[in-house]
């Protein structure tokens, strides 16, 4: 399993790589939620999203002999472009099964930082064993997006630098999609922050983890039709799922609306490029999902990656309501 020492450690190793992210307020955020709100900005990563935090942790702790026989890992768009990056970084080469409906901004960046991509069709295929079967020609490292110790821990740093930045908070407000940086948020919340209420958020169409959290038993989704691109996976992970019960304290969805006028908020009011996924927690502030109204509430905006065409057509068919 994971701990907060763990996430220490983490935090040493990625010291001087990754970027430490600021904290953004906004006082018409707060004046409409009647809450004080800090937005830790993980959209402004180095790649864009926080997955660089993990992907560093787990391929810098390996040997370079390890990274020579190459790194294979599997995601919709934020963990390639992570393991993509690090191994440029690191002289390593990289192979990512991505599927074939991934946003093109993605996979572009991840293919410009040098990886090779394996595109799959997520209705008939499985990504994992499209890696199981690459991964038999050459014993590569495998890299998983979430379910993996060092990813979760790397994950968990954000929260800890938010925490360090602005103190104790109320609520943590923590986008999910298989569950590995709220997995780390929380442990890290639960260290630094004990009374803080840590909400995992995801959408509407993909909510596998708050049923699995809220009946015990792991729940699956299959390819969800959502914009939070980064948040359909299939289920919570071996390692995430006990992680998730043990340490968070709810899990909340919002629609894809509720995300797009979240984004609306932040690009128009806070000048902020957010993604999807990214808003997930936010969305749930803005929506009333979660009443905040007299708290201290964190946030963490995940990745600011999102494909700028696309992002134009949600704007569109939406009314601009909460970016007055």
């Amino acid at each position: 399993m994971v701990s907060f020492d763990d996430i220490v450690e983490a935090a040493g190793r990625i010291e001087g790589v990754a970027h430490r992210t600021p904290v953004a307020t906004s006082r018409t955020l707060d004046g409409r939620l009647g809450a004080k709100l800090f937005l830790k900005c993980e959209n402004l990563q180095r790649m864009g999203a926080f997955k660089f935090r993990g992907a560093w942790n787990a391929l810098s702790k390996r040997a370079d002999e390890a990274r020579q026989r190459g790194v294979i890992a599997y995601s919709s768009g934020n963990h390639a472009q992570a393991v993509a990056l690090v191994c440029r970084l690191l002289g390593a080469q990289a192979i990512i099964v991505m599927p074939c409906d991934a946003p093109a901004a993605k996979r572009d960046a991840t293919e410009g930082y040098g990886a090779r991509v394996v595109g799959y069709d997520p209705g008939t295929q499985s990504r994992e064993q499209i890696a199981r079967d690459i991964a038999k020609g050459g014993d590569p490292i495998l890299i998983p997006p979430f379910d993996h110790a060092d990813v979760i821990a790397g994950a968990g740093t954000a929260a800890r630098e938010l925490f360090e930045e602005v103190g104790a908070l109320d609520v943590l407000l923590v986008c999910c999609g298989g569950g590995g940086l709220l997995s780390g948020s929380a442990i890290a919340a639960r260290r630094l922050s004990p009374s803080c209420l840590v909400i995992g958020v995801e959408p509407e169409a993909g909510d596998d983890a708050t049923r699995s959290f809220k009946t015990g038993t792991l729940q699956t989704v299959k390819n969800p039709r959502t914009i939070a691109d980064g948040a359909r996976t299939p289920s919570l992970g071996v390692l995430t799922f006990p992680l998730v019960r043990e340490n968070v304290d709810d899990m909340l969805t919002v629609s894809d609306e509720d995300l797009v006028q979240a984004m609306r908020f932040v690009w128009e009011r806070m000048k902020l490029v957010v993604e999807p996924t990214g808003v997930l927690g936010l969305a749930a502030a803005l929506c009333g999902k979660l009443p905040v109204a007299g708290k201290r509430v964190g946030v963490i905006l995940s990745g600011g990656n999102v494909d700028l065409a696309a992002a134009s057509d949600w704007f569109r068919a939406t009314s601009p309501e909460l970016a007055k």
